[in-house]
């Protein structure tokens, strides 16, 4: 994410935008939830719709809203790049209730340390100096 983190009290309306922009879309979001320093979005994506081009559109957007509600100390920006992995239909169960754990799975473990974990998981290759500590 960017400089500031998001505080707890904007997270909802912050969910319901980014939820406007998929659906404005076309796409299905079906789970959303996050921590101050990164979201999940779990979105049943149709095979027309790019997914980088969704998830430059949720950034850019989102990063305007967050700064024009001057939730943040200045102009507001997602970190460059994200994570994208792909489930089966028999897995969303497991998946949305990771999601909803967020605050528990992170007092565990930080962000950084489950998403290597994930790369490595599955087999993603990755350069350590694209995940800067903040």
């Amino acid at each position: 994410m960017g400089v500031s983190p998001i505080r707890p009290e904007f997270k909802e309306d912050l969910y319901k935008y980014m939820t406007g922009i998929v659906r404005n879309k076309g796409q299905k979001l079906i789970s959303i939830n996050g921590m101050s320093d990164h979201v999940h979005v779990l979105i049943g994506l149709k095979p027309a719709m790019a997914l980088a081009d969704l998830v430059q559109d949720i950034k850019a957007d989102s990063s305007k809203f967050i700064s024009k509600k001057s939730w943040v100390r200045g102009r507001f920006s997602w970190q460059e790049g994200y994570g994208a992995f792909s489930y089966g239909h028999s897995q969303l169960d497991t998946i949305i209730r990771y999601m909803q754990n967020q605050e528990h799975h992170h007092r565990r473990r930080s962000f950084k340390d489950e998403y290597l974990a994930w790369l490595k998981k599955f087999e993603i290759p990755f350069e350590e100096v694209c995940f800067p500590v903040r």
